[in-house]
């Protein structure tokens, strides 16, 4: 599930490339992300370049055609070059899937068009360090072996001193510096690996916030600032009985919309959400979620697959997919609202926009820039919504108040508190890293 977000210059990035960007102190760009791929089926992406969609392809196309974006990917590194003393490049799954080394643009390819230094990464909390990193050192060409200059031991529980002998077989079998080991650290830090924790690992709180499990689902970071709230539980749902008791149903974006639409009516969802609405609980659509609320979803120029779905039809909208992506940083007010979500009226907003669609709206405007409400039903387009705790937090007050309790209050400062978390996460590596070793890799190069 890929996590995305629009970068200062108005491109599409992936939302781990703009949290690393903000942890270096850097302005997100697309120059840090050229290629993105966002799966919309099991078997296919939308394949973004330079931040704009290149189209729809299977992971075959994507094989065949994934050569002619090395000079994209050459080009956005040389800018990179040119801006920056160092550049960090990571790579994704192993380096030594060898029937797919004669195209890869990812991995040591990407390490030989910047004629880079490799440091070769294991984690041992899924077992086999040894085979992980022996084994990948093994399968290299002499001359990508030689290209790699340290090995990092990463996500160890436990006494570090009983992996003393460990750190000693692999320097003595691999040829190669341990530059640490890292402990597995706990820090509140956006994780694309941490969604299935996320999905599966549901906690029950004073007041429980339900985010409707899409199978498709996209940007599931929108909810996090909810977690950092006392006595709030984030629960994603995956059947319809886990929406019956929550205080607030979520439905989040997605990057099939008609698709996910289907998937609601036939698993129960939609009924369940109705049902909860007529009941008094509120529900928010966010993106895909906002669209599927409406009374119908179009797709005519095939940008998800084509076809066409009546929507839920709790809001008073409609939305037909265009062939042009809007991507835009976007702030705001909320307008003057009536019904459950009249508190938010005249509150400030930022946050992105990342659609297809061109949703019409027949009933309320929920926001300065579009949207749409009725009673305690509401939806609109802008991601990071939430963040905002002009927003985030008198939701939170509503739930609390709606329930008779007394507000628990939560994070003043969601800013100060991100960074925090990055220094946990940057002590711990300088704690258990040998700096030293590292700089000096970068200084000689290959």
């Amino acid at each position: 599930m890929r996590s995305v977000q629009i970068a200062a210059d108005g491109h599409e990035i992936g939302r781990a490339q703009a949290m690393q960007a903000e942890a270096a102190g850097a302005e997100p760009s697309v120059l840090m992300n050229p290629v993105l791929l966002k799966p919309t089926t099991d078997v296919g992406s939308q394949v973004i370049v330079n931040g704009r969609p290149l189209g729809n392809m299977t992971a075959s196309e994507y094989f065949r055609n994934k050569k002619q974006l090395i000079p994209h990917i050459k080009n956005a590194y040389d800018k990179l070059s040119t801006e920056n003393d160092i550049i960090v490049i990571e790579g994704a799954g192993s380096p030594v899937e060898l029937n797919l080394l004669s195209d890869d643009i990812v991995n040591m390819g990407m390490a030989k068009i910047a004629e880079s230094p490799v440091i070769l990464v294991g984690d041992i909390d899924r077992g086999g360090i040894f085979p992980q990193l022996l084994g990948t050192l093994d399968l290299f060409a002499p001359d990508e072996r030689a290209m790699v200059k340290g090995l990092v031991v990463n996500k160890f529980r436990g006494d570090i001193s009983l992996f003393e002998s460990g750190t000693a077989i692999l320097e003595q079998r691999g040829g190669v510096d341990v530059l640490g080991v890292v402990p597995y650290i706990r820090c509140d830090i956006e994780d694309e690996d941490s969604l299935s924790v996320k999905l599966e690992k549901n906690k029950q709180g004073i007041v429980n916030i339900a985010v409707v499990k899409l199978p498709r689902m996209s940007n599931f970071t929108d909810f996090d600032v909810f977690s950092q709230y006392d006595g709030v539980a984030v629960q994603y749902a995956a059947h319809y009985s886990e929406l019956e008791n929550a205080d607030m149903i979520i439905i989040p974006g997605t990057k099939s919309t008609i698709s996910d639409m289907k998937w609601l009516r036939e698993s129960g969802m939609e009924a369940m959400i109705k049902k909860c609405a007529q009941k008094g609980t509120p529900v928010f659509g966010i993106c895909g979620g906002f669209q599927m609320l409406g009374k119908s979803i179009s797709d005519p120029h095939n940008t998800e697959g084509g076809g066409s779905i009546s929507g839920m039809g709790m809001l008073d909208c409609k939305t037909v997919f265009n062939e042009e992506k809007t991507q835009v940083r976007t702030n705001g007010k909320f307008n003057d609202i009536e019904g459950t979500f009249g508190f938010l009226s005249g509150s400030r907003y930022e946050g992105y926009e990342i659609h297809m669609g061109e949703t019409m709206i027949g009933g309320n405007a929920l926001l300065d820039k579009g949207g749409c409400v009725k009673d305690n039903v509401c939806g609109c387009y802008i991601h990071g919504i939430f963040d905002d705790e002009q927003v985030s937090e008198k939701i939170v007050k509503m739930l609390f108040e709606a329930r008779g309790l007394q507000y628990m209050g939560g994070v003043t400062d969601r800013r100060k508190y991100k960074e925090q978390q990055f220094d946990i996460l940057a002590d711990a590596i300088r704690n258990s890293i040998d700096m030293a070793k590292v700089y000096d890799i970068i200084e000689r190069g290959i």
